[in-house]
């Protein structure tokens, strides 16, 4: 429970801030790029070091590296609430990121670490579960604080009192499952992606809002170089018998890599799919942003609901999950969109819609995420994490750029037409992801 409520803290912030932005750009008086980079800032930093951090976990004892990561995140969280104007907000949001970064990675390591079997799936299911809900209750809490206090510093300072509580809990109840000390962190490795995925995120999360700069192209362009020099260093340390930054072997176990592709455009359409909707609901239908959040809630009680309870299916049909999932997303999504075009929002209609699209979401995460853990070894458990959230991360970025340019493509046309082409969109990509998700879930892959 308590690396649950660890990771939870880690996805609401990813949406806390969003819905109170007008209200944080007027009070700190901030410009929009300024307002942009605090939005975009955390996420840059939790995806640019989360593999590191799972290192670190290695390193240093995956206990020890959660507990500082979660004071770090109560610390930034409590001088981001206090922040005097939006230049110091930006560097204490990244601080925010680099603890997310510590923290989230060990709570997957220790579930590979501590459950097998039946026990991890159903430990994974309610860690699938808690990313959803986090970033739905980032979307609720967001929109319930500017509605009731007209302020956002709360949005921050609500992290302070619930990390204060798990602090004490953690330190005497997290079980000490490595001490570390046996691998070293490849500092040169850590600073080569970092490099790269910084060269990534930055321009794809501010890119689009500012139209596409010269900057972005050479930042996409020197990701791509620096990432190769990353996989070369890589690979000449493990040829020597170093500890690499990541195990490069991992990508050569069956269906990882099909698995992590899967993962990451299935992230991808959750976040393209968040962003278009609330742009409908508050721009076209004119929701308010607590009433928009709570339209999510039934995607987000999908997305639990089918988390806890998979586990609970014959194995064969587990085994089929992580295909029919991406098709269940995709024709529930279809759904809401055909809705939407037919004009209003009625609740009758899109909220089973959402909670399909939500469990359908869960069927090709959960799963999935469970193989993937269980075909490595155990000294690889921070290697898989780290891949994981990475790719989380990523498609999430690349979500946001991608489907919500077609929703703005298409927006002349009518919010209603721009969320049904959006939804057919999102459909089509899932097809092709339903095939990644059958490699890689293959239950050959157990005995891999």
């Amino acid at each position: 429970m308590v690396l649950l409520v660890g990771q939870a803290m880690a996805s609401m912030d990813e949406e806390i801030l969003v819905i109170a932005a007008p209200n944080l750009g007027s009070d700190l008086h901030a410009s929009s790029a300024q307002l942009q980079l605090v939005l975009a800032m955390y996420i840059v930093a939790f995806a640019a070091l989360v593999v590191t951090g799972a290192r670190l976990g290695d390193v240093i004892g995956r206990r020890r590296a959660f507990l500082i990561g979660l004071c770090g995140f109560t610390a930034s969280s409590l001088a981001g609430g206090l922040a005097p104007n939006a230049v110091i907000l930006i560097g204490i949001r990244a601080l925010q990121g680099a603890s997310a970064a510590a923290m989230t990675p060990q709570v997957l390591s220790i579930i590979q670490l501590q459950f097998e079997g039946e026990k991890r799936a159903r430990a994974i299911g309610a860690y699938s579960m808690v990313l959803a809900a986090g970033v739905a209750a980032g979307q609720v809490l967001g929109g319930l604080i500017v509605s009731v206090t007209a302020v956002w510093r709360p949005a921050l300072l609500l992290n302070v009192p619930i990390g204060a509580v798990l602090l004490p809990i953690a330190f005497r109840r997290l079980p000490d499952v490595d001490r570390g000390g046996r691998r070293r962190l490849d500092l040169s490795g850590a600073l080569l992606l970092s490099a790269a995925l910084v060269a990534l995120v930055v321009p794809l999360s501010l890119g689009r809002d500012t139209g596409w700069p010269a900057w972005t192209w050479p930042s996409l362009a020197g990701c791509v170089v620096v990432f190769v020099g990353f996989v070369g260093r890589e690979h000449t340390l493990g040829r020597r018998g170093r500890d690499p930054l990541f195990d490069l072997g991992v990508m050569k176990r069956p269906g990882i890599a099909a698995g992590v592709i899967a993962v990451t455009v299935v992230m991808a359409c959750y976040a393209g799919f968040l962003v278009a909707l609330t742009l409908h609901l508050q721009t076209g239908l004119h929701f308010s942003p607590l009433v928009t959040g709570l339209v999510f809630m039934a995607y987000a009680a999908g997305f639990a609901v089918a988390s806890l309870t998979w586990t609970r299916a014959r194995p064969a049909m587990q085994a089929r999950l992580p295909t029919l999932g991406p098709v269940a997303m995709g024709a529930a999504l279809l759904g809401v969109g055909a809705v939407a075009a037919g004009g209003g929002w009625p609740v009758a209609l899109t909220t089973p819609l959402l909670f399909c699209a939500g469990a359908g979401n869960a069927w090709a995460f959960s799963p999935l995420a469970d193989r993937l853990t269980s075909v490595v070894d155990a000294s690889q458990a921070a290697d898989v994490s780290g891949l994981i959230i990475t790719a989380s991360l990523v498609g999430q970025v690349l979500g946001v750029v991608v489907f919500v340019d077609v929703y703005f493509s298409a927006l002349p046309h009518g919010s209603a037409h721009a969320l049904a082409l959006t939804t057919a969109v999102l459909a089509s990509a899932l097809v092709p992801t339903a095939v990644c998700a059958c490699t890689a879930s293959r239950p050959s892959l157990r005995a891999a």
